[in-house]
């Protein structure tokens, strides 16, 4: 009985071990994004390549996208840019097919020079407009987003810009932009699930 007891208890402990690490998982950051990886795809003409860890867009009057291949739907996603002065570039997200517009995704700005300030950076894209002017040309910058069925809260470095409540867009692929001329490098770009 004694023995029974035991394993019991053994089989118990490796169970809940078993468990909490999934949970712990579940509950980690992922980096998106990595150079060489398979899980996203490039869009378009702009170039995109890796130097010191960062993901470097040009545009040369082109328009380009990297693009994740899965879809998330409760997230928070981090990243850091560092757009120069004449990039148009942004960050999508919830977009339910894998082409990036301002329609069919939230696209979170990032140009501060945009001709409608309305739609500069920290905007939700033709959506909703800056809550503050964040200037962010030419250092690196924080942007996060957190979504939670159809909701989406945006920070510019740590400062709430934008948000929306119960929209229609709830999942979707994750995207970056190099668009128009210039330069922008993302680091640091890392999802959690919710």
């Amino acid at each position: 009985m004694k023995k029974s007891i035991f394993v019991s208890g053994v089989l118990f402990a490796a169970s809940l071990g078993f468990y909490l690490g999934c949970k712990s998982k579940e509950n980690e950051s992922v980096t998106l994004f990595e150079e060489n990886s398979t899980a996203w795809f490039i869009d378009g003409n702009s170039k995109w390549n890796f130097e010191n860890n960062e993901l470097i867009g040009v545009a040369d009057s082109t328009t380009g996208f990297v693009i994740t291949h899965d879809k998330y739907r409760n997230f928070e996603l981090s990243l850091e840019f560092r757009p120069d002065s004449t990039i148009n570039s942004g960050v999508f997200v919830q977009c339910a097919i894998p082409e990036m517009s301002a329609t069919g995704c939230h696209e979170l700005n990032i140009w501060d020079l945009h001709p409608n300030q309305n739609f500069r950076t920290g905007s939700i894209t033709t959506k909703v407009e800056p809550y503050e002017i964040v200037e962010t040309l030419n250092v690196w910058n924080t942007y996060k987003a957190v979504t939670q069925e159809g909701s989406i809260k945006v920070f510019v470095n740590n400062i709430l810009t934008s948000s929306m409540e119960k929209d229609t867009l709830l999942e979707g692929h994750i995207g970056l932009q190099a668009m128009g001329n210039g330069t922008i490098k993302f680091r640091n770009i890392k999802l959690k699930e919710k």
